[in-house]
């Protein structure tokens, strides 16, 4: 049975990760920081263990992944994400900056570092980073956003390094824009289904080569430019 691990899992597009993965008949490791309150994880049928997990803190990061050294992980999902304060230039709250950069880009790193021999044996041995289009440095016409867009950008590097350092361990890595969607962080009117977003990741997840690692792409496997 294959198996996957999905941070940030009790809401939004982790959770529908964790749903649409047990309906497959996969294994699934949900992690939140708050399981007893992570109803709809709760009611997921299948083979799902809820683990609990601040990915910010990396003797809980650790703990948990000692936990599970006889499990294989086919699938690490780095999901868990914060957008951090909406304030522009001259308004930047620098503590909550390093706190998103805790969250958005060195927590990844840290489950990685953690999990890296549960992917590595595994038979899919994949990561994925679910990063923004929002971190692309081409793609950025807009301006501001300057928190969130440099943790992102960030996690997109990172997400290159580790494709280059697990390439000869047969480790795929790539990072995933999932759309503006309509979650707590994109908001009720973004244009994007949850359920839409997470369909077109599935497939991209299913298809995804080990020659495409180190690749930034959008939900719908178009790649997205640096």
């Amino acid at each position: 049975m294959p198996s996957v691990l999905i941070t940030g899992a009790n809401k939004g597009i982790g959770l529908a990760f964790a749903q649409s993965f047990a309906v497959d008949g996969w294994k699934v490791h949900a992690c939140c920081r708050q399981p007893d309150k992570a109803k709809g994880l709760q009611g997921i049928e299948g083979d799902i263990s809820i683990h609990k997990l601040d990915v910010t803190d990396g003797l809980r990061v650790a703990s948990v992944a000692r936990g599970m050294l006889d499990e294989k992980i086919d699938i690490l999902i780095n999901n868990a994400g914060y957008y951090g304060p909406r304030l522009g230039f001259g308004e930047i709250d620098y503590e909550d900056w390093a706190h998103t950069f805790q969250v958005n880009t060195m927590a990844p790193l840290r489950m990685v570092e953690n999990f890296i021999e549960h992917v590595a044996g595994s038979e899919r041995k994949l990561i994925v980073n679910v990063s923004s289009k929002m971190g692309s440095v081409a793609e950025n016409e807009g301006g501001g956003a300057y928190v969130y867009r440099s943790s992102k950008a960030a996690l997109n590097v990172v997400t290159k390094s580790l494709a280059v350092d697990l390439k000869e361990q047969g480790v795929t890595v790539i990072c995933v824009h999932p759309g503006h969607v309509q979650t707590d962080m994109g908001g009720e009117q973004a244009p994007l289904t949850i359920s839409k977003s997470v369909s077109g990741l599935r497939k991209l997840i299913g298809k995804v080569t080990h020659e495409q690692t180190g690749q930034f792409f959008n939900y719908d496997g178009t790649i997205i430019p640096w």
